[in-house]
């Protein structure tokens, strides 16, 4: 027989862990429609002509394909020499989305007449990735998505920090950084770097400076040809001090029209986002390496636990241009839930009692009480205080042990005695006292 289990890279949740992940997702759905985003979703599988070539090379082979339905090789024509990637023609139309964004495109441009622009929207689904599975790094994991279709103008970009800003405040993340750069920046870098002509491969190598040694991407870039007087300038400029950065790269981008202008508009956000509490740091090495990015480019680090970004997101010039909707930017950015999950409960960050959802339990002393007992639940319901009764008439040591292991903070109890009072007794499961009440002083109570 074999045993039972899940796939590598994905995952269970328990109610406990759902109740938390309910937590963080609701903050996040109460400060982004405070921001006037609103709410849409999409299917899980896409076309793959959808997905393909919209994430680069190391993208496209992350995603999780699905075999056409039915008998699909009868329907194929292959031979030992077929390569696989023509067999995959054949019997692969559809596939797992990879992320939130291009859907997003793709919905965009098929909604145009219906949607009102800028579109503000955000979106919160599981996405697939085949991946490596790692603490932090899963291959089915939940986007968070925040994203307004429809402006060129910067003040998306800083509404989209402030916003970032208030949630990670509200969740009372510690220590929390939001590094910014700018793929124009990053073109007029690789201007002066003599490299046109290599974009992707340097800032696909650059932008894992964070997960490894600066000696080892130089290697990974020589292995792509990049020059050794290149290799030496990009060496330059990966440990500048935020004093030292903009001044350097001033100098650096005063032949590039493209450079300067990713430099302005760095120099815009920073001038308007205001106070925030979290760190903002101008990254020069931050590149995000997805193709679609054409502009502003973030990502969140949290720099009390190493788990790798818990947000990215960017600027997009033309990624609905590729389904034929021409001249319509958009910005946005993702919250890696799974990951913010990890750091508040390493942290010890969710509030008290968040795992119980039920506040009050009604014992079970048989017929006696029980009538007054599901009449009061009724009641205590219709004020919105989540109220169960116990099933079944056992030992009161068993029902007050099943209270105990959901945390279930108040027991009541109705005998003899409190029928005749017309009261409940309440026992606090924290402190162990016991009080009587009427029903509205219980209410009032636990509100």
């Amino acid at each position: 027989m074999n045993k039972l289990g899940i796939p590598k890279g994905m995952n269970d949740f328990s109610p406990n862990k759902m109740v938390k992940r309910d937590y963080i997702i609701s903050i996040i759905k109460g400060i982004v429609a405070e921001f006037g985003y609103m709410p849409i979703e999409t299917p899980a599988m896409e076309k793959m002509e959808t997905l393909t070539g919209k994430y680069g090379d190391e993208g496209d082979r992350l995603i999780f394909k699905i075999l056409n339905s039915g008998d699909f090789l009868a329907k194929s024509n292959f031979s030992a020499r077929t390569k696989s990637n023509e067999l995959s023609k054949q019997i692969v139309k559809k596939a797992l989305r990879f992320d939130l964004t291009v859907p997003l495109a793709r919905y965009v441009v098929q909604n145009q007449n219906e949607i009102t622009f800028p579109f503000k929207r955000y979106q919160i689904q599981p996405v697939w990735r085949a991946e490596r599975p790692q603490k932090g790094r899963f291959r089915e994991f939940y986007q968070c998505d925040v994203d307004v279709i429809g402006t060129n103008s910067l003040l998306a970009e800083v509404e989209l920090i402030q916003l970032v800003d208030k949630v990670f405040s509200s969740l009372k993340l510690p220590k929390i950084t939001l590094n910014i750069n700018n793929r124009k920046l990053l073109e007029g870098v690789v201007e002066w770097l003599g490299e046109k002509n290599k974009f992707n491969d340097i800032i696909t190598a650059i932008d894992k400076l964070d997960k490894m040694s600066i000696e080892k991407v130089s290697e990974e870039l020589k292995l792509k040809n990049i020059s050794d007087e290149a290799i030496s300038k990009i060496n330059s400029i990966t440990n500048l001090t935020n004093n030292d950065t903009l001044t350097t790269l001033r100098d650096i981008l005063k032949d590039s029209e493209q450079g300067k202008i990713g430099l302005s508009e760095i120099e815009y956000i920073f001038n308007k986002v205001g106070k925030l509490n979290l760190n903002i740091c101008f990254k020069p090495t931050l590149a995000r390496g997805l193709d679609y990015y054409t502009g502003t480019i973030f990502e969140v680090v949290c720099n009390s636990l190493r788990i790798g970004s818990i947000l990215g997101g960017g600027r997009y010039d033309n990624l609905a241009g590729i389904f034929g909707l021409k001249n319509v930017s958009g910005v946005g950015l993702s919250f890696g839930l799974d990951r913010i999950f990890l750091i508040l409960e390493e942290l010890g960050l969710f509030p008290e009692n968040i795992e119980s959802f039920t506040k009050l339990m009604f014992v079970n002393f048989g017929k006696e009480g029980l009538d007054k007992a599901l009449k009061y639940a009724s009641v205590l319901r219709d004020e919105g205080i989540s109220t169960e009764v116990y099933p079944d008439n056992l030992k009161l040591k068993k029902q007050l042990n099943y209270a105990n292991s959901k945390s279930i903070p108040f027991v009541a109890l109705i005998g003899s005695d409190e029928i005749t009072s017309d009261t409940i007794t309440i026992k606090d499961m924290n402190s162990g006292k016991q009080n009587s009440y009427t029903l509205e002083e219980l209410i009032n109570l636990i509100k």
